[in-house]
């Protein structure tokens, strides 16, 4: 019986160690999150759709799985760029230059369709210095719809209704100006800031879910004389040494008819290289066997399934 037992160990121990050398390697996609569209009809609260798009961005940021791009400061870092490029810059090339703004394979949308709060019970309370003190109950929801946008083709890959609802009970507190500050400590701590994190952790399961589902892509940055070709994945994106891509040439792009729009493009397969070095922000590969045609910048690349 003992036997048998460590014969499944060993035979368990070596399938999962195969699983571990041959499995894909998990690279990083790149998403952006935008702000958020609010549809819950209250005026007061129309800074909530950038809070939580700035929520979001940090719950994305701190799962680790994502390259997350800032679209929130985005009209900043353009006039960064153009301050950069302007006569009135300190120094030509010392700043930030145009061109710069990396591309997402994925945006995140979101909607929010609810953000109420509803309190029962206590009477009035005492009032003291202009704040009142009840005894009160306090239930907090919140729904947001979210949406992944392919940013080529700007079709919408998934949608889902995400939601928060919390309670609390005892005193509530209550001052004469009302409102809700998403950068203070204390709103986390309340009904409404308990269920609005609800909602978020929810988008981020759903996200990482579907990103799944997603392709990754990257591309070539250039091949160097000595014959490395160099590509726009490295230590951050989760790239590893030995891993193996396709190469392909996009071909003229396909437009729509009506709209002008970019669809995609035709792709030429023109052979597979090999990682050889992985830097911080770039990675180093080179050809097995000669390609169809020299790789070039801008040629995309895909994993090679195991």
């Amino acid at each position: 019986m003992k036997y048998g037992k460590l014969l499944f160990l060993g035979a368990l121990f070596l399938a999962l160690g195969s699983h571990s050398v041959f499995a894909a390697p998990g690279l990083k996609k790149t998403i952006a999150v935008a702000d958020f569209e609010n549809k819950a009809g209250i005026a007061s609260f129309a800074i909530m759709g950038n809070a939580m798009a700035d929520m979001l961005t940090d719950s994305l940021m701190q799962s680790g799985k994502f390259i997350v791009l800032e679209r929130q400061a985005l009209d900043a870092v353009v006039a960064e760029q153009n301050l950069a490029a302007s006569d009135r810059s300190a120094k030509a090339g010392a700043g930030a230059k145009l061109g710069n703004i990396k591309k997402s394979q994925i945006l995140v949308q979101g909607a929010v369709t609810e953000f109420e709060e509803s309190k029962a019970g206590g009477g009035q309370g005492i009032g003291l210095y202009g704040v009142r003190v009840g005894s009160k109950s306090q239930k907090a929801h919140v729904a947001v719809i979210i949406r992944l946008i392919d940013t080529t083709t700007t079709e919408v890959l998934a949608s889902q209704r995400v939601e928060g609802e919390a309670k609390s009970g005892g005193l509530s507190f209550s001052a004469a100006v009302s409102g809700v500050d998403f950068g203070q400590d204390s709103f986390s701590k309340t009904p409404m800031g308990k269920a609005t994190q609800m909602a978020i952790d929810q988008a981020v399961e759903f996200i990482s879910g579907k990103m799944q589902d997603v392709a990754w892509k990257g591309k070539v940055i250039k091949t160097e004389t000595d014959g490395n070709i160099l590509i726009n994945a490295g230590q951050t994106a989760g790239m590893q040494a030995g891993t193996v891509l396709k190469v392909s040439r996009p071909g003229e792009p396909v437009l729509d008819p009506d709209t002008g729009m970019e669809l995609g493009a035709e792709l030429t397969e023109l052979g597979s290289i090999k990682i050889a070095e992985v830097l911080e922000k770039y990675s180093k590969a080179k050809a097995e066997q000669p390609l169809k045609q020299p790789a070039q910048a801008g040629d995309v690349l895909e994993i090679v399934a195991a």
